[in-house]
């Protein structure tokens, strides 16, 4: 540890997901030490958002012995841009939907200056399985967040890739649905991999399902517009014939997707975060079947499929807070 990171020993992890933000206040040693969340949405304004931040940051700040104690912040949102510090035409985000958002600054600004830095949140989930989970010692893997949207961290000879923009590896958006028949995305497109195979694709394939036909399914006993991922999980736990034809949709798809992303960097594991993994087999399963199916002949078997091993938000929050490390 460095003398800098001795006067001030902690940093600040913030994994801003579409539904609910989560902080973690970390040491040198990758230890969250306290964590507090609110809820992302339901702010009128970027500025709201941080105000609220702040305010929830306050006592666990205080809990470490105040932002004296505080080296930096690093931040891992949706469509963040690594070199600008911005969140830009977040699809899921209200807030930061229809324009460029200098988080970075507000945050510091609201935090007595404090340097702060941002990226994607899938990479910094990426960041956080190579140094604390399932991509301990690997160089080149693909990690693949299944929450509220999809999204993508992918590492390369061992760094991150951010492209000319820093805005590479948005793998979420890959079409695999073209023309009037693909679904209508956050991002103004439509056939986006986003809207088949995230928390919320997974729930919108249950209502077109269940609208389509008179299948018995336990998924009827609820109302179709309160429909979640978790319900879908549950009743494909529970053996629900059309739960289960829905994973295997899903986890087609993704399986054909991955197929691709093997083509352009060869990763020796695709990991896979978020909520749904949490269906294990029924949705692994059809992923590693389609992969095998579709993938080029010359990556055929080369490939791990791997669910992370950091629990809820840890890999995200210790992803960002290593970032926040990074700052000079």
């Amino acid at each position: 540890m460095n003398e800098q990171q001795g006067l001030k020993p902690y940093v600040i992890g913030l994994d801003l997901g579409g539904t609910n933000s989560v902080f973690g206040i970390v040491d040198a040693r990758g230890t969250i030490k306290a964590t507090t969340a609110i809820k992302t949405g339901g702010f009128a304004t970027a500025d709201d958002y941080v105000k609220a931040a702040v305010q929830a940051l306050q006592p666990i700040i205080e809990q470490v012995g105040g932002i004296e104690t505080i080296k930096a912040m690093g931040i891992g949102a949706p469509n963040g841009n690594y070199y600008k510090g911005t969140i830009e035409f977040a699809p899921n985000l209200p807030w930061a939907h229809d324009g460029i958002v200098p988080l970075a600054q507000l945050f510091s600004d609201a935090l007595g200056g404090i340097p702060v830095a941002l990226t994607n949140d899938a990479n910094a989930a990426a960041v956080g399985e190579m140094v604390y989970g399932a991509a301990r010692g690997m160089k080149n893997f693909i990690v693949i967040t299944l929450g509220t949207g999809v999204g993508s961290g992918i590492v390369v000879n061992g760094q991150l890739l951010y492209g000319h923009d820093g805005f590479a590896g948005e793998l979420g958006h890959v079409i695999m649905v073209r023309g009037e028949e693909g679904r209508l995305c956050g991002c103004g497109r439509t056939g986006c991999l986003e809207t088949y195979c995230s928390a919320t694709g997974v729930a919108r394939t249950a209502r077109e399902l269940l609208s389509k036909t008179d299948r018995p399914s336990l998924l009827r006993e609820k109302n179709p517009d309160d429909i979640t991922s978790l319900d879908v999980s549950i009743a494909a736990g529970q053996g629900d014939e059309l739960a289960k034809e829905i994973y295997e949709f899903t986890g087609k798809m993704l399986g054909e997707a991955c197929a691709d992303f093997a083509a352009f960097s060869s990763p020796e594991a695709f990991i896979f975060f978020g909520g749904m993994v949490k269906a294990g087999d029924l949705i692994m399963n059809p992923i590693k079947r389609s992969y095998d199916e579709h993938v080029l002949s010359i990556f055929r078997g080369k490939a791990q499929f791997l669910v992370s091993g950091l629990d809820g938000a840890s890999a995200a929050v210790l992803g960002a807070s290593a970032i926040g490390w990074e700052i000079q």
